[in-house]
């Protein structure tokens, strides 16, 4: 199999900025990995005003980041560079993504993937009818559909939605930015992420209910969107928008974080969120809500905590003492450390890149005058 280095565009929802969206770190660890290995990445972004007022990472230097306001337009520019390349991959959530996939595939790309970072979200969004991002018929017209969630939820893709060939790619964290900066801990608990109405009765169940009961300790919950009509504890400090570039610090600075997941993540399982990743990087013990494949990543006990209930919160924050504490946040670094970087995630991807057979574009079944509007 050739090590030559790959030529790889990837159309995804954003790069530049990571307010309000999860996507921006995941492809960030990911491309700096690819860009470590020496692989050559295009990153097409649509150009939208809530990214572009808030754009942490305007211009990246491991890859080319080229933002587009008209999908014709762009590809006018570069349809030439998508059909040389060694593979194209469209990421979910990309706005008029569906019309965009249409449009890539008259291309004939070499290699055409999707990259789902929502994979039971998308599901559950196509059972209901809603296609903004992705038709059910373009499922198979992909190579290869890379899905965040590993587990029964591949064969799923392949049995039911027709997916050729699905594959796990989870998301990874940048070892070099993300990692303990030995601050002093500030609040004993901690949560990042953005508001959504299916992790919100788990937030307070997991931290708002706890840090009532324990009034004499501080708690934090930093991201964007959460509602004025939330009665937060007054041991609860609110931070807004958190860039990553202070995720290690925020990190670092609590005693305990914890991880929340969306309903459509637990029902599938096998779906760590880059936050779980970067946490355990920074050497900051998790305490996370429960879901199938969780303790095979980082082990109940050992790596993490497994939280039920508000009690065994409390119970965690008022009993645990300091060396277990510390040995459950070391164990989960190390198998962060070996298997979940951006370098570890590029590697995976490219041999699996480098492993599939050649498009199918040519094939009659799989034409782009067969494909409806």
């Amino acid at each position: 199999m050739s090590t030559k280095p790959l030529d790889i565009v990837i159309l995804g929802l954003a790069l530049s900025s990571s307010w309000g969206n999860g996507h921006a770190t995941t492809y960030r660890a990911l491309l700096r990995g690819l860009g470590a290995e020496g692989h050559r990445v295009l990153f097409l972004e649509r150009d939208v005003p809530w990214y572009a007022d808030h754009r942490d990472l305007p211009e990246p230097d491991f890859c080319e980041l080229i933002y587009y306001s008209d999908i014709d337009a762009m590809l006018a520019q570069y349809g030439a560079r998508i059909r040389k390349a060694d593979a194209v991959i469209i990421g979910s959530y990309v706005p008029s993504g569906r019309e965009l996939i249409d449009k890539v595939v008259a291309l004939q790309p070499k290699l055409f993937g999707f990259y789902d970072i929502d994979t039971p979200v998308t599901l559950s969004m196509l059972e209901r009818g809603e296609e903004e991002f992705l038709a059910k018929r373009q499922i198979p017209l992909f190579d290869a559909y890379f899905s965040f969630t590993g587990g029964p939820i591949l064969t799923q893709l392949e049995r039911r939605f027709g997916a050729t060939k699905a594959l796990p790619l989870y998301c990874s964290v940048d070892a070099d930015r993300y990692g303990p900066t030995r601050e002093a801990p500030v609040w004993d608990l901690g949560y990042l992420g953005t508001y959504s109405p299916d992790r919100q009765p788990t937030l307070e169940k997991l931290l708002i209910e706890p840090a009532r009961r324990l009034p004499q300790m501080r708690f934090v919950v930093a991201g964007p969107q959460y509602p004025d009509t939330i009665e937060w504890p007054d041991n609860v400090e609110r931070i807004d928008h958190l860039p990553p570039t202070e995720h290690a610090s925020f990190y670092s600075r609590q005693r305990f974080t914890l991880n929340v997941t969306r309903a459509d993540m637990i029902a599938a399982g096998w779906s760590p969120s880059v936050r779980l990743f970067e946490a355990a990087a920074c050497a900051s013990p998790i305490i996370s809500d429960e879901w199938p494949g969780l303790s095979d990543l980082l082990p109940d006990g050992e790596a993490l905590l497994i939280a039920r209930d508000s009690e065994d919160v409390v119970a965690a924050l008022s009993g645990m003492d300091e060396g277990r504490r510390l040995a459950i946040a070391e164990a989960a670094r190390t198998r962060v450390l070996e298997g979940h970087t951006g370098v570890a995630r590029a590697r995976e991807l490219a041999a699996a890149l480098r492993a599939l057979p050649a498009s199918r574009r040519s094939s009659a079944d799989h034409a782009p005058e067969k494909i409806s509007a």
